[in-house]
């Protein structure tokens, strides 16, 4: 099995996921050392409590957050139109993508994305008329 990062993919062994460091684990104090062990652990846990929960469930979260990320764009001081389409867009190809597999929360989902989509075009009407008035000294 292997574990994505930011630093690329990292293989993990069963003993890794367990708490167990790798050997080839740069040299740490005892500390760090338990640290280390205690995150691992950590993220077994973690990845256990996943593999409990319906993967619809994950995802219907996910796709809440990506609302969440359009709409803080949308109701920012000086909105940012290209980031929350970005979201929308992608709030979008989760619900309509998945559409009649998200369970209970699809009907809640579906809404969402259809308010953020108003407002978005209710934000760049606005954006469009700010950019089009005079300004007052001309």
């Amino acid at each position: 099995m292997s574990l994505w990062t930011p630093d690329g993919e990292h293989s993990v062994s069963n003993q890794q996921q367990g708490g167990e460091l790798p050997p080839d684990a740069p040299e740490l104090t005892p500390e760090q050392e338990e640290q280390a062990r205690a995150m691992a652990h950590e993220l077994a846990e973690a990845r256990s409590r996943l593999l409990e929960a319906p993967a619809s469930t994950v995802v219907v979260n996910h796709a809440l957050g990506i609302y969440e990320l359009a709409a803080i764009h949308l109701t920012a001081d000086q909105p940012k139109l290209t980031e929350a389409q970005l979201a929308i867009d992608a709030l979008a190809a989760l619900v309509e993508g998945l559409s009649g597999r998200l369970g209970e929360a699809e009907a809640s989902l579906v809404d969402a994305l259809h308010h953020v989509r108003l407002a978005f075009v209710s934000q760049s009407e606005s954006s469009a008329g700010d950019a089009s008035e005079p300004t007052s000294g001309d």
